[in-house]
């Protein structure tokens, strides 16, 4: 017959247990691998004199040298509430991470109790009821968890990394906040220097018209040149409403960042007459700097580490779960005897939990977080891609932009020399009014052109500075 285990084989047991230090089980993480050839310069924009290899910076809008950008940015640091709901998650997350760790402490309980009792007649001997008692008791109860296979360890790793995850997470909220609330204040700039060029094109435009309707009441005009001249005005008055449209809901969108209402928009952002403008190369590093800064790279290196975690969370429930445990305490019919030598009760030893041989729900359990560690593996790794991809794409754009802006920079002087000499020939004779408003029009798509070049310059300026995760740590 297969004698049982003493009570003080198993003590020992369970003091041995506590000697040893808790290891893991489970498959060995998967290591998040950045490619060696992402850690180089970018490609884009080589030899470009408007970027150069220094360290990004942080505060990247002071760059811009623009009190009021500095003082938006900042209230959207303050005041945004998607930054808000953001820390409150991460406050809950850490609390999470605080709950895994007291899974290293003991377990403990109070208890105490009072009862007036009376059996049935049935159970009684004599066949008469039973008197009434009371039973009063009092105790503590504890419990201690050997960690002997990483369950709780494991547990506190996962939860440690969640918390890290999220902490990313806020950090990518920071930048986008930083970039956009540049970006709505920049639109707002850029859209009212386009109407500006509007406006003096159709000033431009009316001093055209009344002239050819002057020509035309002292017959030396004709009734054609008179209506392509006001076409040519309509058409550009006809620009003004989309812009201040654009102008005005750029406003409500920098509002929102910066956590005020519509009717209380910064008015020197609806005010501001030109976008930002960079005096200086921007700094953008190289592809090592740009994966270890990436706050959404972190993010999710940080989610791949709590899966790999989980793993060896669910590998440790195919093992025993090994507790030392006791309780202590007094039981008397009479609360006064509570306390008393004869009264006091104690309990200690291990307790062994083990679910073999029913495993099934425990391996079907490690094939799901095994599964959900590969997908953030891959999570990982698209991360670091979209990374690289986001920053070049800003990159080339960026410096292909400032090419065509120099090119439409030069169409445009030309255009204007090209308007002026046009009006100086048809005020001598030589020129029909046709050649007039032809380049009359020709300057003005000029001008329009160079101004919504220098608000997508800004635009990808921006774009750069936020792939570079340029914020979070402002």
């Amino acid at each position: 017959m297969t004698r049982l285990p003493s009570f003080k084989a198993l003590l020992s047991v369970g003091v041995a247990g506590l000697t040893l230090a808790a290891c893991a089980v489970g498959p060995k993480a998967p290591d998040a691998v950045i490619p060696p050839a992402a850690s180089g310069a970018f490609i884009s924009a080589p030899g470009s004199i408007a970027v150069t290899a220094a360290e990004a910076r942080d505060d990247w809008w002071r760059l811009y040298a623009d009190p009021v950008l500095d003082g938006l940015i900042a209230q959207a640091f303050a005041e945004n509430n998607q930054l808000e709901a953001a820390e409150a998650n991460l406050r809950a997350v850490r609390a999470s991470l605080s709950e895994a760790r007291a899974g290293r402490l003991p377990t403990t309980g109070l208890s105490g109790s009072a009862s007036r009792s009376q059996g049935s007649a049935a159970t009684s001997l004599t066949g008469a009821q039973p008197p009434e008692t009371d039973s009063y008791s009092v105790g503590l109860d504890a419990s201690y968890e050997i960690d002997l296979f990483g369950r709780v360890g494991s547990s506190i790793r996962a939860a440690r990394a969640d918390a890290d995850a999220q902490a990313a997470a806020l950090d990518v909220i920071r930048v986008s906040v930083a970039a956009e609330t540049a970006r709505a204040y920049a639109d707002a700039c850029s859209a009212n220097a386009q109407i500006a060029v509007a406006e003096r094109t159709l000033a431009l435009q009316q001093n055209t018209a009344d002239l050819t309707q002057r020509l035309l009441e002292g017959g030396a005009g004709t009734g054609l040149d008179t209506a392509r001249a006001q076409a040519a005005l309509a058409q550009t008055r006809a620009t003004l409403p989309s812009l201040r449209a654009g102008r005005d809901g750029a406003v409500y969108r920098l509002a929102t960042l910066t956590g005020r209402t519509p009717v209380e928009a910064s008015e020197a952002a609806r005010n501001c007459t030109r976008p930002p403008q960079l005096t200086q190369p921007i700094p953008t590093g190289d592809g090592a700097a740009l994966l270890a800064r990436r706050p959404d790279v972190r993010q999710a290196e940080r989610a791949l580490a709590a899966a790999a975690a989980r793993v060896n969370v669910a590998t440790a429930s195919l093992y025993p779960t090994i507790s030392l445990g006791g309780s202590f305490g007094s039981t008397a019919l009479d609360a006064g005897d509570l306390g008393k030598d004869e009264n006091y009760r104690f309990s200690f030893g291990p307790l062994i939990s083990w679910s073999f041989p029913n495993i099934a729900v425990a391996r079907a359990r490690i094939a799901q977080s095994s599964a959900l560690t590969e997908a953030a593996l891959a999570t990982f790794d698209q991360t670091v891609l979209s990374a690289l991809q986001e920053t070049e794409t800003a990159l080339t754009n960026y410096a292909n932009e400032l090419d065509r802006r120099a090119a439409l920079t030069e169409a445009r002087d030309q255009a204007a020399t090209a308007a002026r000499l046009s009006r100086l020939r048809f005020d001598a004779g030589a020129d029909n009014f046709l050649t007039v408003l032809d380049s009359e029009r020709t300057l003005a798509g000029a001008d329009a052109a160079l101004a919504q070049s220098d608000a997508l310059v800004t635009t990808y300026q921006i774009a750069v500075f936020k792939a570079l995760a340029g914020g979070w740590e402002a």
